[in-house]
């Protein structure tokens, strides 16, 4: 007889819970379009931090949060160098969103939620390694 994997029902319910906030955060209409938000900006983020800035974020994601940051990776063409505008496009182009100013709105409800997530200490040192006009998205 099989046996409920507790690890993997948690871990499940705490994606939903991320998916949740970021759908009520952002304003968007439902758990799918919020997964569309959150799956664009983590991989936007991803590509723009070195391979151990990006492991160490990741480690601290909910188990199916972090694969979904890792899904189509290429860690030898990171980081990408992308200015501000460019990884708002980049965000709005993988989300099918319209305007930068809807991607700016999505990225600040993902990364509210990482801050509420992963605590100051992870934020600031994600934060610094981040060119300055990136804090415009806290």
């Amino acid at each position: 007889m099989e046996h409920e994997l507790e690890v993997i029902d948690r871990t499940v319910a705490k994606t939903y819970e991320w998916l949740r906030a970021v759908a009520d955060q952002g304003g968007l209409d439902g758990t799918h379009r919020a997964y569309q938000v959150t799956r664009a900006v983590l991989h936007a983020l991803r590509d723009r931090l070195t391979p151990d800035v990006a492991a160490h974020v990741s480690a601290q994601l909910p188990m199916l949060v972090r694969g979904l940051f890792y899904d189509g990776w290429d860690p030898s063409a990171t980081p990408e160098r992308i200015s501000l505008s460019e990884f708002l496009r980049r965000v709005e182009k993988e989300a099918s969103l319209k305007g930068t100013s809807e991607a700016e709105d999505a990225t600040r409800a993902v990364m509210a939620i990482l801050w509420d997530e992963l605590g100051e200490g992870t934020m600031d040192h994600l934060m610094s390694v981040l060119p300055q006009d990136f804090a415009v998205l806290l």
